[in-house]
C-alpha cells in the first residue's frame, strides 16, 4: 500500500505551479531589476500570480493550495516590475544631466564633467 497509496494522490495533488512559478518569477525579477530587465520578469510573475491566486481558489480537502505562494510572488513581482522603472528613471536623469560628459578623452575628465553636471546649481 506505501506505493500505491502515494501514487494514488499522484504528483500534482496539493500543488500549485503558477504561484510557484510566480514566486520564481518575482524573486529573479527583483534580483534583475536594477538592469531593468526585472520589469519584464515582474509582470511575467504578475500574471502566473494572479492564475496562482486564482488556482487557489480551488480548495483540495479544505484547504486553499498555494495561496500565501501566490501571494509573495504577487508581492515580489510587483517590488520587481517598481524597482525596474524606478531604475530607468534614474539612468535617463542621469543621461540627461551627463549628456556633454559621453565624449571624454580620459576617465578623469569624465569623473570631472559628471562632477559639474550633478552639482548643485
Amino acid at each position: 500500500m506505501g506505493i500505491q497509496g502515494t501514487a494514488a494522490m499522484g504528483p500534482a495533488a496539493g500543488r500549485n505551479t503558477s504561484a510557484t512559478a510566480a514566486v520564481v518569477l518575482g524573486a529573479l525579477g527583483l534580483f534583475t531589476s536594477f538592469a531593468v530587465v526585472g520589469g519584464v520578469l515582474g509582470l511575467a510573475g504578475l500574471c502566473t500570480g494572479a492564475f496562482g491566486l486564482r488556482g487557489a481558489g480551488r480548495r483540495d480537502g479544505g484547504v486553499a493550495v498555494g495561496r500565501a505562494r501566490a501571494v509573495i510572488g504577487l508581492v515580489l513581482s510587483f517590488a520587481a516590475v517598481a524597482v525596474s522603472v524606478l531604475a530607468a528613471v534614474l539612468f535617463v536623469w542621469y543621461a540627461n544631466r551627463t549628456q556633454e560628459c559621453y565624449r571624454p578623452d580620459d576617465l578623469h575628465q569624465y569623473v570631472e564633467c559628471v562632477r559639474r553636471n550633478l552639482g548643485s546649481r
